[in-house]
């Protein structure tokens, strides 16, 4: 399978890359012009186009003939740039391609989430917060979300929990909505976050979903996860 991811030059990007060739996959990586020094390690086994992921043209080039796209959904600064990005791959990405994408936070989908009140908290403070200086803008996030649940295409919007590194725990476990007890222990190693996202590629269950996940050996992973 061929595959575009944008935001390549990250931590989730780069397990992502990584993920992703040992699968056998044929990797195209966009990223700033500026990260691309971070793409070193994989110099010769991966294209990479260079250019800011909410560039259309940029992204039309990326996606041309790739039967994935992985996208990193960042709420960086006030110029849309996650709806921006979104929407480019949205419009650009081959017909039939799947499309994956990384929310850092739980947007909901379909109004059934559950949050907790210290979450709710969280968002309106650092929400606010970013907004003064400038920096972070989520309402751009939601909206980016929105406009990939509104579409018809092949999409798959992954909702994380908070990341932590360390080995591989393996493929996290999920639920449709925030307030399930399996997801209680928020927590996921970000590279099963990235496992996650790559395996989604392959996984017909998860088109037009927004699975919430946490990691497979959290407390709450272990304590509801059925048994066979």
């Amino acid at each position: 399978m061929k595959i575009c991811i944008v935001g390549a030059s990250g931590k989730l990007g780069t397990y992502m890359i990584r993920h992703a060739l040992e699968r056998g996959h044929e990797v195209v990586g966009v990223c700033r012009p500026e990260s691309v020094p971070k793409l070193a390690e994989f110099e010769g086994r991966i294209t990479v186009i260079p250019g800011r992921t909410d560039d259309r043209d940029v992204i039309r080039r990326a996606v041309a003939g790739c039967d994935g796209v992985l996208t990193v959904l960042v709420p960086w600064g006030m110029a849309h740039y996650a709806s921006g990005t979104a929407q480019a791959v949205l419009d650009h990405a081959e017909p039939d391609a799947r499309l994956v994408f990384s929310c850092g936070w739980h947007i909901t989908r379909d109004g059934k989430d559950v949050y907790s009140r210290r979450l709710r908290w969280f968002v309106k403070v650092f929400g606010w917060l970013g907004r003064v200086v400038r920096a972070v803008d989520l309402d751009d996030q939601v909206e980016a979300c929105r406009r990939i649940f509104a579409s018809d295409r092949n999409w798959t919007v992954v909702r994380g929990s908070d990341l932590e590194e360390g080995e591989s725990q393996g493929l996290p476990v999920w639920s449709q909505h925030v307030g399930d007890p399996i997801l209680a222990s928020n927590r996921t190693r970000r590279v099963d976050f990235a496992l996650f996202m790559v395996s989604a590629l392959e996984r017909d269950e998860l088109i037009h979903e927004a699975p919430a996940i946490v990691g497979r050996e959290t407390e709450s992973a272990r304590r509801h996860t059925p048994t066979a």
